[in-house]
């Protein structure tokens, strides 16, 4: 990974190209005192991390801010409080994080992974080589609007939907999945859409998110100007690809802002994000505003706003059925780090197990 994407070391370089601002620098007051300086990681492997400074790109071992909490360890976009000097050099804190892209581990113990900190924008890649998944770019946009930032997302390839219509139909599609988002056609063959997104990303950091063979990497190298990042092609059979991208890397784009490119992620599974998915279904939640109940369920209660509007047709059954989807997998993940959420939870199965045998005690005239 070259890193020749950043300036080099000057007396008059700073940390503003990539991100530093007047905030950042009253929240490192204290490590300044220390003799510390500071910096942003843009890359993590192994331990270690490379760290963009004022002096430029320094190597530092992250022993000293390795938790046990795998959501504190130190990551790609984090500011991080630096030895000023020493062999090795070690990063001894990092600066509490604006914004975090976390999801689930796809491994069976229940732990969140970050993947970006201090993020603006996500823009979540999205193949028009395979027909669209709209469940997953609907989990997607949930854990970017959880993180806090601003998601985008850019449907890529655009070159191989020739036909005008068919492709106004394929974004409509997405841009009812996606309420309040931005949907981006992009193609690096014809460069077309490279220029809006480069001027929404050119402020700030932005994350690249998306499944492996959604042509991430390509698209890095549209905004980078250059071929920084390696492209692998992806299997005509399902569009999917090798990961090209292995680590997270924080790259200076051309045109102002930072992109953290990210490997493709098989999984994308929900991490406490009850408000995010909140955000994706915006419109059910403004419908459950006029349910006659205020714990309504939307399964079969009367009056009904969420049944009323897919039975009208102004709501998908879809968007319904994914909605409740990603609920219960969200309650499912908080309720394994939350004990009094699990009782709760186990509380209702109690209830409603104890009035399914009624119901069927009341059907058989009383007889067991």
């Amino acid at each position: 990974m070259s890193f020749s994407s950043f300036p080099q070391a000057s007396p008059s370089h700073d940390l503003i190209p990539l991100g530093w601002d007047d905030a950042w620098a009253v929240e490192f007051t204290p490590y300044t005192e220390q003799g510390l300086v500071p910096g942003r990681v843009v890359r993590v492997d192994r331990g270690q991390c490379d760290v963009m400074t004022a002096d430029g790109i320094v190597r530092a071992d992250t022993a000293f801010v390795t938790p046990h909490d795998p959501l504190r360890v130190i990551c790609t976009g984090d500011w991080a409080a630096v030895e000023a000097a020493g062999n090795p050099r070690y990063v001894k804190a990092y600066l509490p994080r604006r914004t975090a892209f976390v999801r689930s581990t796809s491994s069976q113990r229940s732990e969140g992974q970050i993947l970006a900190a201090n993020v603006d924008h996500a823009i979540i890649a999205v193949s028009l080589a395979v027909e669209l998944d709209l469940g997953r770019i609907e989990r997607f946009l949930a854990l970017a609007w959880e993180s806090g930032a601003q998601p985008l997302v850019v449907l890529t390839k655009a070159d191989l939907v020739p036909d005008p219509v068919t492709l106004g139909h394929l974004v409509q599609d997405v841009e009812a999945t996606a309420p309040g988002v931005q949907v981006l056609t992009v193609s690096s063959v014809t460069g077309e859409g490279t220029d809006v997104l480069a001027a929404v990303v050119s402020g700030g950091t932005s994350v690249l998110l998306g499944i492996s063979g959604a042509g991430k990497s390509t698209l890095a190298n549209a905004l980078l100007g250059e071929e920084v990042m390696e492209v692998q092609e992806a299997r005509e059979v399902d569009g999917k690809g090798r990961h090209t991208t292995t680590t997270r890397n924080l790259l200076a784009l051309p045109g102002g802002g930072v992109l953290i490119d990210t490997p493709g992620l098989r999984g994308v599974g929900l991490w406490d994000a009850e408000v995010g998915v909140g955000q994706v279904f915006s419109e059910i939640e403004e419908y459950a505003e006029q349910c006659r109940f205020h714990d309504c369920a939307h399964e079969a209660e009367p009056g009904c706003a969420v049944l009323a509007a897919v039975d009208s047709g102004e709501l998908a059954e879809r968007r319904l059925e994914s909605y409740r989807k990603l609920l219960r997998e969200n309650q499912r993940i908080v309720a394994k780090t939350d004990a009094r959420l699990r009782s709760e939870i186990r509380r209702d199965w109690r209830l409603k197990s104890a009035e399914g045998r009624a119901n069927y005690t009341a059907k058989r005239g009383g007889r067991v």
